[in-house]
C-alpha cells in the first residue's frame, strides 16, 4: 500500500475499505466544519457509503492519474488531500484538500500540500499546479499564499455548494517557481 512521509509525525497513505469506518467518523466528527466548503459532506451519512468512493480512488491511483491520501497525524486520519487528475499532455494537476477541525492550527496542511507540490513536479514530471479555494475560505486560502503560489484570478460561480454557488480563487504555480521557492 502507498504511504509517502512528510514529516516525522505526517504521512499520507492510501485507504481501503477497511478504513471507511474510520474515514467516516473523522467526516462525522468535523461534519459542521467540513459542510460549510464541501458539497459531498451531506451526502455521505454512513461509512458503507465511502465503499465505491475509496474503489476509485484505488483506481485513479492505479492508472497513475494522481491519488487522494488519507492524511496522517501521529498515527491518526486526520483529513484528506490528493490530485484530482493529472493532465500529461499539459503537464498539470490540481490539489484538493480538507483537515478535520480537531487538527488544524497545527502546520499539517501547510506541509501536506508542500509536499504534494514535490511529489507532482519530481515524481509526475508536471510543469504546473493549481488549488481552487472558495473566496470565504480564509484558512484554505492561507495554504497557497504561505507556500507562493500566485493568484491568478476569481471563477465567478465556480462551485454549487448545497443550495448556492460560491466564487473561487484560482492559485497556481509553476516548476521554475517552486524551484525558486523552494531554495530561498
Amino acid at each position: 500500500m502507498f504511504v509517502h512521509q512528510v514529516t516525522e509525525d505526517i504521512s499520507l497513505k492510501l485507504v481501503g475499505q477497511k478504513d471507511a469506518e474510520e474515514l467516516f467518523a473523522v467526516v462525522d466528527g468535523s461534519r459542521e466544519h467540513l459542510r460549510e466548503w464541501l458539497p459531498w459532506v451531506d451526502s455521505m451519512t454512513e461509512a458503507d457509503q465511502y465503499g465505491p468512493i475509496i474503489h476509485a480512488w484505488l483506481q485513479q491511483f492505479a492508472d497513475e492519474d494522481g491519488f487522494q491520501a488519507g492524511i496522517m497525524y501521529k498515527g491518526h486520519l486526520a483529513g484528506f488531500a490528493g490530485f484530482h487528475t493529472v493532465n500529461y499532455t499539459n503537464r498539470q494537476t490540481s490539489i484538493g484538500y480538507w483537515l478535520a477541525q480537531d487538527y488544524q492550527g497545527k502546520g499539517i496542511m501547510t506541509a501536506v500540500v508542500s509536499s504534494l507540490v514535490d511529489y507532482a513536479f519530481d515524481e509526475y514530471d508536471l510543469h504546473r499546479v493549481e488549488i481552487r479555494c472558495a473566496t470565504g475560505n480564509i484558512r484554505s486560502q492561507a495554504i497557497p499564499e504561505r507556500l507562493g503560489f500566485k493568484k491568478e484570478g476569481v471563477i465567478r460561480d465556480g462551485e454549487f455548494l448545497y443550495d448556492h454557488y460560491h466564487d473561487l480563487i484560482v492559485y497556481g504555480m509553476l516548476e521554475d517557481e517552486w524551484e525558486k521557492c523552494e531554495k530561498s
